[in-house]
């Protein structure tokens, strides 16, 4: 980041009116300097600079900074008619003006919970700046108000460091100064009860020491707001998973964004095992018990008032315990098909396909590849008030009040195997089984699909043609295949291009080869890239979307089904029966400017030569 002085300020005299009195040297921004500067780069008309000096509706709207004033009027830009002047508009033109940098904050690039060492809150609220980051030679602040300067001169003398400013929107800074000071507090609050906390290594080590205090308690009121904010900043970030990892000194946070990992801040060893306490209490598991993996859910509210589930698993690590919360988002339950990414044809194909009346439809892909997502969509769609839907699962993913779901318990005997012959009992139309792990699974959901139910279930297999295969190697006899079996469908999920910075590029024709090779597909003009964004933060990628490969068994499909498979054969035939293979399905999301070449390369699994 740049750390200038700011040479700009003097020329702003030339540019107000004669009778405007000339800056300080330490000042705030004010709507009439806003308006006068805005209209000298030409960034307004007379006439709008004219109309932001009208007296305000209230108290309200004069306390406000200027800046949110004026992108409160939703101006168009008069050099640029297509662009609103919105709130990040106006601070990234504030910034140029004074010649700092400009900073959109992102809270994952931050660590929250070190800033209250910098100031206090009450001193940072009085000047208008957000600690960002501390190195041993510079401390950088953001601030809304770059003429104020007194400042940096009394922090440069407290922290003996060089102090750098960015500028960043007020909203933001205020938004984030009151969140992050409060973890801070919350976790210097923690620190300070158990400075010297010896660190619990359960399975390496154990370090004993006479004389300390009790460990750090989970119902303590910093761990509890520690919680509380790391659940939603999770929900705001749109994670979909949080992983507490402990490790020796400081254990790590980290949360699963669009399928990637990202760090989020360090914690206490002492404080993660409150913090993971906290959470084992929440999802109603053995807080006294860290030698076994555990499993626990919690159903709570985002500030926006939508319910959300999340699921819970802890796992004994070398330093405690690792706990990950997988969360589910209910709104996805809902979504079209189209919306998770389904071709119309293959739309039309999956949903002939559900609406047979027994049957066996498989789901195959690696873990986090959407299937959960898919068959909790179609499920919700097959469970009309005409229609009895069951599951079995391991464990319950979704609690959709629809659904008849019941979870495996292997404590009592309750298995996969076992949970399909009770639902047999229960007058299903139609039965949704967690996955097909072995040959008894697969016998029964056979023998239910046989006596006419419709089953959905799962496989973990890289394509659609090797869910057959499969079944065979579990030892599902050929015909009962041939009888049952009405098709697979294979996914992947893949990051979708930001639309806010994505730019069109020409082709990269060896790039694209690789992709379609040694299928044929039209060649696009071009394909769209993403240079990176304050929205995608710098990424290039926002969301996700469906790639799929819809195997559906024909006449000339089961005539290869045998007892020794030819699977080449196979793969041959269905290829030709028109089912589109996976990199294909990709080829069209990338000439459509949904994702890049890159991306759906790092998915997919290796090609096979026909």
């Amino acid at each position: 980041m740049r750390s200038d002085p700011i040479q700009t300020a003097p020329l702003l005299e030339d540019r107000l009116p004669p009778d405007a009195a000339p800056f300080s040297e330490d000042c705030k921004l004010t709507l009439e300097r806003l308006a006068a500067d805005l209209l000298a780069d030409g960034v307004i008309l007379p006439q709008t600079a004219d109309d932001l000096l009208q007296p305000g509706t209230g108290a309200e709207d004069q306390a406000r900074h200027p800046l949110e004033r004026i992108a409160a009027q939703q101006l168009i830009e008069a050099r640029a008619p297509y662009r609103r002047l919105d709130l990040e508009v106006l601070t990234a033109w504030l910034a140029q003006h004074c010649g700092l940098p400009y900073l959109h904050i992102d809270p994952l690039k931050i660590d929250v919970t070190n800033i209250g060492e910098l100031t206090t809150i009450a001193y940072a609220t009085w000047n208008q700046i957000l600690p960002i980051a501390l190195t041993p030679e510079k401390a950088v602040f953001a601030t809304c108000e770059p003429y104020l300067t007194g400042w940096m001169h009394e922090l440069q003398q407290v922290l003996k460091c060089r102090i750098e400013r960015v500028v960043a929107n007020p909203r933001d800074i205020d938004r984030f100064r009151r969140e992050f000071f409060g973890v801070s507090t919350s976790m210097r609050g923690a620190r300070s009860r158990h400075q010297k906390q010896p660190v619990d290594l359960h399975n390496l080590e154990a370090l004993v020491e006479l004389g300390r205090s009790s460990a750090l308690e989970a119902s303590d009121s910093h761990i509890v707001h520690l919680v509380d904010w790391l659940l939603q900043y999770a929900f705001e970030q749109r994670a979909s998973d949080i992983h507490l990892e402990p490790r020796r000194e400081a254990g790590q946070v980290r949360f699963r964004i669009d399928g990637v990992m990202h760090q989020v801040c360090p914690f206490p060893a002492a404080v993660m095992k409150a913090v993971t306490s906290r959470i084992k209490i929440l999802g109603r598991m053995d807080v006294a018990e860290k030698r076994r993996p555990q499993d626990g859910r919690i159903k709570t509210r985002t500030q926006d008032g939508l319910e959300v589930e999340m699921r819970l698993s802890t796992m004994p690590t070398a330093f405690g315990e690792k706990l990950v919360m997988r969360i589910f988002n209910p709104e996805a339950l809902q979504e079209d098909l189209s919306a998770l990414g389904f071709e119309p044809e293959e739309k039309a194909v999956w949903q002939r396909m559900i609406g047979q009346p027994h049957g066996i439809i498989l789901v195959t892909g690696p873990t986090g590849s959407g299937k959960t997502t898919t068959l909790y969509s179609t499920l919700t769609r097959l469970a009309t008030p005409e229609i009895n839907v069951c599951t079995i699962e391991d464990p319950i993913e979704n609690l959709v009040p629809a659904l008849n779901q019941m979870q495996v318990n292997h404590g009592i005997g309750l298995g996969f195997a076992s949970g399909v012959r009770t639902l047999l009992r229960q007058d299903p139309d139609v039965i949704m089984v967690g996955e097909i792990r072995d040959l008894e699974t697969a016998e029964m959901a056979v023998q239910a699909a046989l006596t006419g139910h419709l089953v959905l279930s799962t496989l973990h297999t890289n394509d659609a043609p090797s869910a057959i295969t499969r079944l065979l190697d579990l030892g599902v006899p050929h015909y009962l295949i041939n009888a049952t079996l009405l098709g697979v469908l294979a996914q992947r999920l893949v990051r979708t291009l930001c639309p806010y910075c994505k730019t069109p590029q020409p082709l990269d024709p060896t790039l694209w080869e690789s992709l379609i090779r040694p299928w044929s597909f039209p060649t696009p003009a071009g394909m769209q890239v993403s240079a990176g964004c304050e929205a995608c933060r710098q990424t290039g990628y926002l969301g996700r979307t469906g790639l799929y490969e819809l195997l559906t068994l024909t006449p000339g499909i089961r005539e290869l089904i045998r007892g020794a498979l030819d699977e080449p054969a196979l793969r041959a035939r269905v290829y030709q029966e028109g089912m589109r293979p996976l990199r294909l399905s990709a080829a069209r999301k990338v000439a459509d400017g949904l994702t890049s070449v890159d991306e759906v390369l790092r998915v997919l699994p290796a090609a096979r030569e026909l």
